[in-house]
């Protein structure tokens, strides 16, 4: 066991090396600058969208590029608001250019209008791997938006943080919404680029349509790269902890159960007022980023992940439901435990019933291990970088 453990540090270690050499596609200025030059050009991204210090608004700003609009996702443009929170559309301070929130409407894209106005959206967002992380399915429907107003997308890839694996089940259409659009597995180990190319190929757009995708590739990365994001994408995912345990903890939301927002740890911590038995707390409390936390002011008892080894979030576990079964066992709540957004975050109906049958995480995980397989086949012609 001692010599696994040292066996993976070293690989840990090695990782970190090549990690340093990774370049992001923003940083590949002179593919996607002969694009833009004399067309009218919007800009999806947020606080992620940088080439070393340099906002790629500002960087495409400096360079003279016609920028008309900036397009912000959830979080805001600048990545401060709550999970879900309305953002009202503004101007960019710096720029004076005017920004367009998708969480505007109630479609989660922009109005023909608007679309009309650009010839040419550049796609900048550092997204974490996991279908209910709600910037793929707004690069699916911005997708849908360029192909139904004949605009060319330019995606500046970034790196997968959970790349490296494969995991959960497929989602079921008929549980389709915002943290679920398309058919794939929770963990799906590709690039948003990557992904873009699977949209198209398996014509899961709107009738079947086609977006016409300019990929700007990462350099000297493969799925095997354990990338740390140098930017946090989302204030309540501080660190690579909690976006390597975010996959087993997020469907604490469809609970009562606090994960720690409202916390300085947020998705490395479960709790509720009722658990018995731990020894140890937390108290959620009003703070930017999460100002109305589920059990807010309320002394949380449970569990703190922190103390978890690196090495086992990221190489034995996956996505792991004992967290979520260890509390809803203590809870005893039956009925009252899960509500209706824990489908549309697995995404299968059969998840919760197995739990309340009292099955192990093991049981549940083999249940979707045919998914897991099917997918993994199902990408490979769409996988932009190396496996290993």
């Amino acid at each position: 066991m001692k010599r696994f453990v040292l066996l993976a540090i070293a690989a840990f270690a090695l990782q970190m090396c090549v990690v340093a050499q990774v370049k992001v596609g923003a940083e590949s200025v002179d593919e996607y600058l002969p694009l833009l030059q004399g067309k009218r050009v919007g800009v999806l991204s947020n606080q992620t969208g940088v080439i070393g210090k340099e906002h790629i608004v500002d960087f495409l700003h400096r360079k003279g590029v016609n920028l008309v609009c900036i397009f912000s996702p959830e979080h805001g443009f600048r990545g401060t608001a709550d999970a879900g929170e309305h953002v009202s559309s503004s101007v960019d301070e710096k720029t004076g250019i005017p920004i367009k929130s998708l969480y505007d409407g109630n479609t989660g894209k922009p109005s023909d209008a608007v679309m009309k106005s650009i010839d040419v959206l550049v796609y900048d967002l550092q997204d974490v791997g996991l279908r209910f992380y709600t910037y793929l399915t707004t690069m699916v429907r911005m997708m849908d938006a360029c192909a139904a107003n004949h605009v060319k997308m330019v995606i500046l890839d970034r790196p997968n943080p959970n790349g490296h694996y494969v995991d959960g089940p497929i989602l079921d259409l008929k549980y389709r919404s915002g943290v679920g659009w398309i058919p794939v597995p929770v963990v799906h180990g590709m690039t948003l680029g990557e992904m873009a190319g699977m949209v198209n190929g398996e014509k899961w757009l709107t009738n079947g349509a086609q977006c016409d995708v300019k990929v700007i590739k990462c350099k000297n990365y493969t799925h095997a790269t354990l990338y740390q994001l140098p930017i946090a994408p989302s204030p309540n995912l501080k660190d690579m902890r909690s976006i390597y345990l975010y996959p087993s903890l997020c469907y604490f939301e469809a609970t009562p159960v606090s994960l720690g927002r409202g916390t300085d740890a947020p998705f490395e911590q479960y709790g509720h007022p009722n658990m018995l038995g731990y020894s140890y707390s937390f108290t959620p409390r009003s703070i930017a980023g999460a100002k109305f936390p589920p059990q807010l002011d309320r002394l949380c008892r449970g569990v703190d992940l922190r103390s978890v080894p690196s090495n086992e979030v990221l190489f034995q576990k996956g996505v792991d439901l004992s967290y979520l079964i260890d509390a809803y066992k203590n809870l005893n709540m039956d009925d009252f435990f899960f509500n209706s957004f824990f489908e549309k975050l697995i995404g299968v109906s059969y998840v919760r019933k197995m739990i309340e049958e009292g099955k192990s995480a093991d049981e549940i995980k083999a249940r979707w291990k045919d998914d897991v397989e099917k997918f993994k086949q199902q990408r490979k012609p769409y996988l932009l970088y190396p496996e290993k």
